[in-house]
């Protein structure tokens, strides 16, 4: 391991087991259900993330749903969410969640959520839940990524003063409307030497949920750096996609949503089917994906894996075969799986064997590939910052 592998690894190990990392989801589910196929009889396994999707999921009203994360702050996250549902009106809980900022939010938590939330969630937002009343600051600018997104915040309204590009590129009509503002008001401005130079850093890779081993998935599928694709990504997004409806850019942007642009879980009626049983179908567990896994007593029907593997493919490959025998071990009959990796090619999971019917035999034989849907639904991605996706059904 080279010197800079094990500096990286120990300020994302920092980062990751000390901090809320993710405050809001970084995956588009309106892919994930297309992918999914999501139906009543389904048991779903998400990683936790920030709980948008876990939530997204579960209005498709499939049997239960599991969110599962190593980091237990990103489960409280989730648990806060629930007990919102549980305990709010839907115009409380979008001031919280939506604008991630509530007036008097210590005593309405204390109040009417507090005793919604398990024993570690509760005695996390005891001490965060001031996080959300504050007029300077949103929630959504907490958390390390928040911390990074209200750094761009300034430097884009303080440093460049490009707020009023930022507002028209946000309220264009169209694709074209958008490829203009942002090609002759914003590309030169925004792409300064200090922003390259802090893009390319480990610490704010990190505090971005990008590990090393991530980065060198990204560096060794794509032709230029790491600061090229961070670019390239970007403006996929801003010249080639509608950003109406692009609530994950919006938010990280503008440090709210807005009731037309918003997670579905933040839209009314969604609120209001929520509220009236389908989040009880949600549960939280703080552990690894293996771990639950070989806890669990009954079959999972679909995995949704984010990017993590990419994680695991470096210097924790043993951990990646132990978590894919678990998956085999718990899969339902043609279960189905999404995956998504920083690299635009990927060839771990080829390397991993699994034990099956007491032979060893490679993961992917297990496996088939949905290339053509995955490649159909890739290039529609709002978020937009991975370079490939992956769907997969056991034989």
């Amino acid at each position: 391991m080279s010197i800079f592998d094990w500096v990286g690894r120990r300020i994302f190990n920092v980062v990751h087991r000390n901090h809320l990392v993710y405050n809001t989801c970084w995956e588009d589910p309106r892919l994930d259900r297309v992918a999914l196929q999501i139906h009543s009889q389904d048991d779903i396994m998400v990683i936790t993330s920030a709980g948008c999707n876990a939530l997204d999921y579960v209005l498709c009203e499939p049997r239960h749903v599991y969110a599962v994360d190593m980091n237990p702050r990103q489960n409280a996250l989730l648990d806060l969410k629930i007990a919102g549902i549980r305990a709010l009106d839907f115009e409380t809980f979008f001031r919280m969640f939506g604008y991630g900022q509530l007036r008097h939010a210590k005593w309405i938590y204390q109040s009417q959520m507090r005793q919604h939330l398990p024993a570690w969630s509760r005695n996390f937002w005891d001490k965060k839940i001031k996080w959300f009343d504050n007029s300077r600051h949103s929630f959504y600018f907490r958390g390390s990524s928040g911390t990074f997104a209200r750094m761009m915040k300034v430097y884009g309204d303080k440093i460049i003063r490009a707020r009023p590009a930022l507002d028209a590129l946000l309220d264009a009509e169209t694709v074209e409307q958008q490829k203009d503002i942002y090609e002759n008001q914003l590309r030169d401005k925004f792409w300064s030497g200090l922003v390259k130079f802090a893009l390319n850093r480990d610490t704010i890779m990190s505090m971005l949920g990008v590990p090393r081993a991530q980065r060198r998935q990204i560096e060794t599928t794509y032709s230029g750096n790491l600061v090229q694709y961070i670019q390239e990504c970007m403006e996929g997004v801003f010249v080639k996609l509608p950003l109406r409806d692009n609530y994950f850019w919006r938010v990280y942007i503008n440090g709210e949503y807005s009731r037309a642009c918003c997670p579905e879980y933040l839209v009314e009626e969604n609120f209001n089917r929520l509220k009236a049983g389908l989040v009880d179908a949600v549960s939280t567990h703080t552990d690894s994906v293996q771990g639950f896994l070989e806890k669990h007593n009954g079959t999972i029907s679909k995995f949704v894996l984010l990017d993590h593997m990419d994680w695991l493919s470096d210097h924790f490959f043993p951990l990646l075969e132990k978590e894919w025998q678990a998956i085999v071990d718990r899969a339902a009959p043609r279960a189905r799986l999404i995956w998504r990796s920083g690299g635009f090619r990927t060839d771990y999971i080829n390397q991993v064997h699994v034990q099956r019917n007491n032979h060893l035999v490679r993961a992917v034989d297990l496996l088939n590939f949905d290339e053509a849907l995955a490649a159909e639904l890739h290039p529609r991605d709002r978020v937009h910052t991975y370079g490939s996706f992956y769907i997969a059904e056991f034989k």
